[in-house]
């Protein structure tokens, strides 16, 4: 389910899903994006932050053309302990690593991969960021 921002809407409340991961898509040639998800992060459980959330930055092969700074994204991934993704829609072989890593983590934090919890994996992501 893909929604603009968050809150989301109450009067569907009862017929929405479980959520078990939450992906933020940061526009790296947006201002704009990056304040709707520091105004989206507000209406987030604290628990999703135990690795049911991450940063998706897109646009990141048109440095020329940045708006947001890379440390503003950084600062995120620090305050929120999330991952953040790096892709560039625009290139296919990207784009389909990235849904693919996408799935595996949607996998992840709903349970479906035995002996591997969200908090753990999200940890592991955090580790090798730092590497």
């Amino acid at each position: 389910h893909l929604a603009t921002s968050l809150p989301l809407p109450s009067e569907r409340d009862h017929l929405r899903p479980r959520i078990d991961l939450i992906a933020f898509m940061i526009d790296i040639k947006s201002k704009y994006s990056l304040k709707n998800v520091e105004a989206s992060l507000a209406h987030v459980d604290a628990s999703f932050f135990l690795g049911k959330v991450c940063f998706l930055v897109t646009g990141v092969g048109r440095v020329n053309y940045c708006s947001v700074e890379t440390n503003a994204v950084w600062k995120l991934r620090d305050v929120y302990c999330s991952p953040v993704l790096y892709c560039e829609l625009e290139l296919e072989g990207i784009r389909v690593a990235t849904a693919q890593r996408l799935l595996r983590m949607l996998q992840i934090c709903a349970g479906h991969i035995p002996g591997v919890s969200a908090l753990s994996f999200g940890s592991l992501m955090r580790n090798s960021e730092d590497e």
